[in-house]
């Protein structure tokens, strides 16, 4: 009965010892960085969107003839609001970067109008919505590349010897990862 007790005890050791090197709070780790790094993503894309409606404003009151621009860059806001991304299908990221890529011409159309106007580019409000618009786009930048390195960094964790095991047993594959090709 002895004998028993400590075979018993020896497996839970033997057993215990496994699974502090089974990955799992790693993989756990791992996954909640990718989404609080997916979570700022959004954040400062929606940080652009918000801006948008108060640059259009601004240069509509200085360019009105210039209306294709305004709608172009008002369409293509409200393409990215429809969307619904979900960063665990390639798809809806692929859908996503497009809209995303979108607003981003658009915008670039409507400071190159704006370029056409020096009483605009001399406006106050016009140069702090243009300042505000260049900090978020290096945000956006920012937030990508941290957002890029936590799908790396979970992607090669789960993949890794033997936390693949783990991750296999508890359904964690690898994420998408998120490319912006065109905006380089």
């Amino acid at each position: 009965m002895f004998l028993r007790w400590i075979a018993r005890l020896s497996a839970l050791i033997v057993l215990a010892a496994g699974l502090t090197g089974c990955g799992y709070n790693e993989i756990q780790r791992g996954d909640e960085a990718t989404k609080s790094a997916w979570s700022e993503v959004l954040n400062q894309y929606q940080r652009r969107a918000d801006l948008i409606p108060n640059l259009v404003n601004t240069v509509k009151g200085f360019a009105d003839q210039e209306k294709e621009v305004f709608i172009r860059v008002t369409e293509a806001r409200s393409r990215v609001g429809q969307i619904q991304v979900n960063p665990s299908d390639p798809n809806s990221l692929k859908q996503f970067e497009q809209a995303q890529q979108e607003v981003g011409s658009a915008l670039s159309r409507l400071l190159v109008v704006a370029e056409n106007y020096p009483q605009l580019k001399s406006d106050a409000n016009f140069r702090d919505l243009q300042a505000q618009l260049e900090g978020t786009e290096n945000r956006i930048t920012v937030a990508r590349k941290r957002y890029i390195e936590a799908i790396q960094q979970y992607n090669v964790l789960v993949r890794q010897f033997p936390v693949n095991l783990t991750a296999k047993v508890f359904g964690y594959a690898p994420k998408p990862q998120f490319a912006v090709e065109n905006e380089r």
